[in-house]
């Protein structure tokens, strides 16, 4: 026993030094091969034996000692080792699946490609309808629009659809009704946009002027021995000359700032769009922009200048002559005897 304890103390020694379980082995091939009594082999093999019987031993007694943490370590390992099993099948078949679907791939590619083009001139086409059936559309809108007195949304709806008419859908043949209708009425938009602009700058802003003229005279003759009316202040009035001044002497701070607020100008639906003079002519000023008009609009009230100025001297005449009259006849009617 103590020889058997020997040996295997020698042969664990061995392998403590060496990593390698091989250095055991040559170890005992060298000591059986240099030596040449065959009683010292015997004996090497006999301890070799006792060695491995111990070994053997203290393995089954280790065995028995650690039985249920070395049955949940193989069993822990087998199921590990299957999950790794079937995921490498796994793998196998999405590699397999993959290449599948590549060859596939490779053999429709031209076909794919066709039908890839073709989804996107269908979208197109699509596209297109769309944008005709809004354009039909445009004729009505812009009359009511018009109707309406709401200039800019009317201008930007015609500018919009001829651009479109004139681009896109200039080969579509079935709109040249429509393109040309759309285009005649853009070319005579900004002569309705000029008109309504001289209206609000010498008609309905000198009208304002007239009425409270005749507003104080039929107040003066609803009122017994009223005092003479005195003369009407106009300077707070909001006249085509003072809006021409503002603009002419302003900063340049000032400047950029009404540009911005002309840019950023937009309809109100639920107001008269004539209610305010200064945001409506603005609104026209914008859609003659848009409509690319603007020199011609600065030569025509250049060239309407002196035929206005002269229209708004005859109307004030008249109404100076009849607000006079009206007045001689009430100072009369007070004078005669009861």
């Amino acid at each position: 026993k103590m020889a058997a304890g020997d040996a295997v103390g020698r042969y664990r020694g061995t392998v403590g030094r060496s990593k390698d379980p091989s250095g055991l082995l040559i170890s005992v091939i060298r000591t059986l091969s240099t030596s040449d009594d065959v009683e010292d082999r015997e004996n090497e093999k006999g301890r070799l034996e006792e060695a491995y019987e111990k070994c053997d031993r203290d393995l089954d007694e280790l065995i028995v000692q650690h039985y249920t943490e070395l049955t949940t370590a193989i069993r822990t390992y087998q199921s590990i080792t299957e999950r790794i099993t079937s995921s490498r099948n796994k793998i196998k078949q999405v590699k397999e699946n993959l290449l599948s679907c590549k060859m596939l791939l490779h053999c429709k590619r031209d076909e794919l490609r066709k039908l890839w083009i073709e989804g996107i001139e269908h979208k197109h086409v699509l596209n297109l309808l769309d944008e005709i059936e809004n354009i039909k559309q445009v004729p009505q809108k812009l009359e009511q629009c018009m109707a309406s007195k709401r200039y800019l949304n009317a201008t930007d709806m015609l500018v919009s659809a001829v651009d479109s008419l004139e681009g896109p859908l200039l080969q579509v043949e079935g709109l040249s009704d429509l393109r040309l209708e759309l285009h005649s009425k853009k070319m005579n938009l900004h002569l309705v946009l000029i008109d309504e602009l001289h209206r609000h700058l010498y008609i309905k802003s000198t009208n304002r002027v007239g009425q409270r003229g005749k507003d104080r005279a039929r107040l003066g003759s609803l009122v017994k021995d009223a005092s003479p009316v005195p003369l009407m202040d106009v300077t707070n009035l909001s006249t085509p000359r003072k809006f021409l001044e503002t603009s002419q002497f302003s900063t340049p701070g000032s400047s950029s700032m009404r540009d911005s607020s002309l840019l950023e100008m937009k309809e109100d639906t639920d107001l008269d769009p004539e209610e305010n003079s200064a945001v409506f002519m603005g609104i026209l000023i914008k859609g003659l922009a848009k409509l690319k008009k603007i020199p011609e609009t600065v030569k025509a009230i250049q060239d309407r200048l002196e035929q206005e100025l002269k229209q708004i001297v005859k109307r004030s005449t008249t109404q100076v002559a009849d607000n006079g009259y009206q007045r001689g006849e009430n100072i009369s009617q007070e004078n005669q005897p009861r």
